[in-house]
């Protein structure tokens, strides 16, 4: 179990938060994990950091009842937990009324996570789906632990990696009154997250083989001729790696003009988020795609050089919008 399950899970005994307590612990936790979250939210705009750090809060205990909780049928019952709560919660938000809150202290959100996240839905009318649909991945998780295609393995990422996209979209639709994100940012937004999710388990093949799981497809396997008990990363192993990390490559790609299209404030984030993603899979070629001797990472000064160039990309955009108006 994780440390704060025992004291804020389904069973715990505590005090209600405050809202600037429940803000608080959020922020707390945000920043404890800020090494595993790629856009790093040091360096959000401040309208955003506050409602981020609720939903920050609310995937990362997401992802810890599915991941940390030892597993199967009592990992799914946690999040069938977590998602009545969401349900309550989104219920009370939505009607005002405390009578259709989460289930203690007489209808309110108890737990910080839903403290906080009963403000951002107020404040910010954020559609639920999203959120719920990160709960349908990591249930898949619990009884999926191989992906015959690659759009079996698209299908997941679906769920468990575009729907944080979209929630910062409205996020940012809401705080700078834009209307809401249109059909092509959706579309560029999916493709940003796919590819992070897919360099991410790329990165990650030597740690989810000794837990048993593989997210490289079959099709792939078997077109390379690699077996998936193979020892060692051989050449045919390699040139599958290679395959894989182009197409994750080329998805981060398409979904850059993002970055233009998104409020001002923002588009350094999307930036730096791409750069995060591709500065990940050049980390695997640069290791010949062996992922299976050890984990390829992005070192720190690595992560300083991402900043200098996602404020170049910026820079470089913004000087060829002024040279297109002025000519």
């Amino acid at each position: 179990m994780f440390p704060d399950f025992a004291v804020y899970g389904p069973e715990a005994e505590y005090r209600t938060p405050t809202l600037s307590e429940a803000f608080a612990y959020c922020e707390r936790l945000t920043r404890s994990h800020y090494e595993n979250f790629t856009v790093g939210s040091f360096l959000l705009p401040r309208l955003l950091r506050r409602p981020f750090y609720a939903i920050y809060s609310y995937c990362r205990w997401a992802d810890d009842l599915g991941d940390e909780t030892g597993g199967g049928p009592g990992a799914v019952a946690l999040l069938d937990w977590w998602e009545g709560e969401l349900d309550r919660c989104y219920a009370l938000a939505s009607q005002g009324s405390v009578r259709q809150g989460c289930v203690k202290n007489g209808g309110r959100p108890t737990h910080p996570v839903f403290v906080a996240m009963r403000d951002v839905f107020e404040h910010h009318a954020l559609p639920k789906k999203p959120f719920a649909d990160l709960l349908v991945a990591f249930r898949r998780d619990q009884r999926q632990f191989r992906y015959a295609t690659m759009e079996d393995l698209l299908d997941y990422c679906r769920y468990s990696a575009d729907p944080v996209g979209r929630i910062i979209l409205h996020l940012a639709a809401s705080v700078w009154q834009t209307g809401g994100p249109n059909e092509q940012e959706r579309i560029w937004s999916d493709s940003i997250c796919t590819g992070l999710q897919l360099a991410n388990h790329w990165q990650d093949v030597r740690r989810d083989r000794e837990i048993g799981r593989s997210y490289i497809p079959e099709e792939y396997r078997e077109r390379f001729g690699v077996s998936i008990d193979a020892p060692v990363d051989g050449r045919a192993f390699r040139e599958m790696m290679k395959a894989l990390v182009d197409d994750a490559e080329k998805r981060l790609l398409a979904g850059l003009p993002l970055a233009e299209s998104v409020p001002k404030p923002l588009r350094f984030d999307i930036r730096l988020f791409v750069r995060g993603g591709l500065a990940t899979l050049h980390e695997i070629r640069k290791i010949d795609y062996a992922v299976l001797e050890r984990r390829p990472t992005v070192s720190k000064r690595n992560k300083l050089c991402l900043l200098l160039k996602a404020w170049a990309d910026g820079f470089i955009c913004r000087n060829r919008t002024l040279h297109t108006e002025t000519d």
